[in-house]
């Protein structure tokens, strides 16, 4: 058994005030809704680098103090994690400045916590807010069986 595996790296952050989350409205077909910005760790770039640079791409707000909050992963190709892993260090912060701003990736949108599920969030969105604010679970992993996806947080 090998130790080592194709691994694709990427962050996601959740950026929010005591009423609202920052979510971004994506244009993309592969995750289309509101979901929160991020993107990929570039080669040899710190993971905590990554998040603030892609923020800043993605919002124009410039991030403070990042905390790690937990992971997210599913298999990179056709469910099977043998052919290789997607892996999302999930980030929170309220600390930030600049000016907002949205990008070709999706509009940025302030949405109040009570008015979340009023938004045509992302698939999973429920279950991946629940793993990054809750002192419950710290991973967010899709398993495989068939055709079925399932999410287990652990």
């Amino acid at each position: 058994m090998s130790r080592s595996e194709s691994v694709e790296l990427t962050v996601l952050c959740l950026l929010h005030t005591k009423e609202k989350y920052l979510l971004q409205d994506r244009i993309s077909t592969d995750w289309q809704g509101y979901t929160l910005p991020g993107g990929h760790i570039e080669e040899g770039e710190s993971i905590v680098d990554a998040v603030v640079r892609e923020m800043r791409e993605e919002t124009g707000l410039t991030i403070k103090s990042p905390k790690l909050c937990g992971v997210k992963q599913f298999p990179l190709k056709d469910g099977d994690y043998s052919k290789g892993r997607y892996l999302v260090f999930l980030f929170e912060t309220s600390d930030f400045e600049g000016e907002l701003k949205s990008s070709q990736e999706g509009e940025m949108h302030w949405v109040e916590k009570s008015e979340l599920f009023r938004v045509n969030l992302v698939a999973d969105f429920a279950d991946l807010i629940d793993v990054m604010t809750s002192d419950k679970y710290s991973e967010f992993q899709y398993i495989v069986n068939g055709e079925t996806w399932q999410v287990v947080k652990k």
